[in-house]
């Protein structure tokens, strides 16, 4: 609505919709199928981190392709939401291996797949 199709304009964007129909910016790339395909594709190729931003079905979706996680947690309580992992359970582990608190109480934590 704003005209800002890229809100990370130094990285390769991908936007995994199967209703968005198409983008009018070549830098983002409109995936519409087969994200676990693109995720498998993108991790044999030379290249930086993929960063997963979204949750829910998406990120329940690619939880076999997810070697580690970032959370961020607020002190507030705002209601419902989208789940971080929607869907069948499936216990996967996770080691913490590092947490940064702020001082107004945000914590970000990390955690490698055990």
């Amino acid at each position: 609505a704003i005209g800002v199709t890229s809100p990370f304009p130094h990285m390769k964007l991908y936007v995994v919709s199967s209703t968005l129909g198409r983008f009018d910016d070549p830098a983002v790339e409109l995936v519409e199928r087969d994200p676990v395909g693109l995720v498998r594709e993108l991790k044999r190729q030379d290249g930086m981190d993929i960063w997963l931003a979204g949750g829910g079905k998406f990120a329940a979706a690619l939880l076999e392709e997810i070697d580690e996680l970032v959370i961020k947690s607020y002190p507030v309580v705002a209601g419902t939401g989208v789940p971080g992992f929607a869907g069948e359970f499936r216990p996967t582990l996770f080691r913490p291996t590092e947490r940064t608190e702020f001082g107004n109480g945000v914590q970000v934590s990390w955690f490698t797949r055990a």
